[in-house]
Formats: C-alpha cells, sequence, structure tokens
C-alpha cells in the first residue's frame, strides 16, 4: 500500500473545533473512564478520512457499542498506529521531540502503569520543549494546553506518517 498524506490541519481545526464541547455524532465516555482517546480518534479521523472495520484489531467507530477498543483505549490506539501489518487507516510511529508536528499525539503515563492520557498536539514551537508543545484533549478539556502543566512521569509521542487506503 502506497501511504497517502495525512491531513494535519484538518486534525488540529477539528481538535480546536471540539475540544471544550462534545461531537453529537460520537458518545461522550467522559463517565466510562474518559474520552480523551475518543477525542484523539475523532481528530485522527478528520485527518486520515479512514477507518479499518478489522475487528478487534482495528480502528473503527460506528456508535457506542460499536467500535474497535483502538478508537477509545490508549494501549489499543498505540498499537494499532505503530502495526507492522500493511492495513486501512492512519499509520503512526514512535518519535522524539524534534519529529513532533501539529496533528500528532502525545501519551501520557502519571504513575506506574500503562499510559492513561492521549491529547493531540495543536501547536509546536520553534525548537519543541514540553513548554511549547501545546495540546488538545478532553477528560480535562484543554485547548492549546502546555504538555509540561501534565504531571506525567512518562510522555511518548506518536507520529503521524500518513494513510493507508
Amino acid at each position: 500500500m502506497i501511504l497517502r498524506p495525512y491531513d494535519r490541519q484538518a486534525a488540529v481545526a477539528y481538535a480546536h473545533r471540539w475540544a471544550c464541547l462534545r461531537n453529537p455524532d460520537y458518545y461522550n465516555f467522559d463517565e466510562l473512564g474518559g474520552d480523551c482517546t475518543n477525542f484523539a480518534s475523532q481528530c485522527l479521523y478528520a485527518g486520515s478520512r479512514v477507518m479499518n472495520y478489522t475487528p478487534t484489531f482495528g480502528w473503527f467507530y460506528n456508535s457506542q457499542y460499536s467500535r474497535a477498543p483502538a478508537w477509545t483505549g490508549v494501549p489499543f490506539f498505540y498499537n494499532f498506529l505503530v502495526r507492522k501489518q500493511e492495513s486501512p487507516g492512519p499509520v503512526g510511529e514512535e518519535a522524539d521531540l524534534s519529529q513532533i508536528q501539529p496533528g500528532d499525539f502525545a501519551q501520557l503515563r502519571f504513575s506506574t502503569g500503562v499510559f492513561a492520557h492521549n491529547p493531540v498536539i495543536v501547536s509546536v514551537g520553534r525548537s519543541p520543549s514540553l513548554d511549547n508543545i501545546l495540546v488538545a484533549a478532553h477528560t480535562e478539556d484543554a485547548d492549546y494546553r502546555p504538555l509540561s502543566t501534565y504531571p506525567a512521569v512518562e510522555i511518548r509521542f506518536l507520529h503521524i506518517l500518513g494513510v493507508n487506503r
């Protein structure tokens, strides 16, 4: 498969539009453990326009009850994006600070255990640092929030490479 471009501007525009609101086309998972990855997936979909309907290991949303684990779960979102097999949908890789662009994602771990928060990067300073990488997120709604303001013990970055059709 040939990777098609990821529309970072569309992903970021969506993030700004819905950062402090909820799109009625998607269920709000705030009361079921958080809405951050649901929101991240919505932003990613706005920039990719391709879902992967593979049961269990795909990345798709039809309804609250018909969705892939990767649509709403932080570790599943990561696993889907960095998958090695070619399949439809966005493709990413773990990256360092210098590779991050608006439309990419940060995943935060707050204590020992799993990564538990998944904001979308909406702005990156000229010399990227945690102070000038700004994010949008749900659960604790935010837009243009500096990544440095989160009490994370570890942050990993996901850089979107493109989209398989």
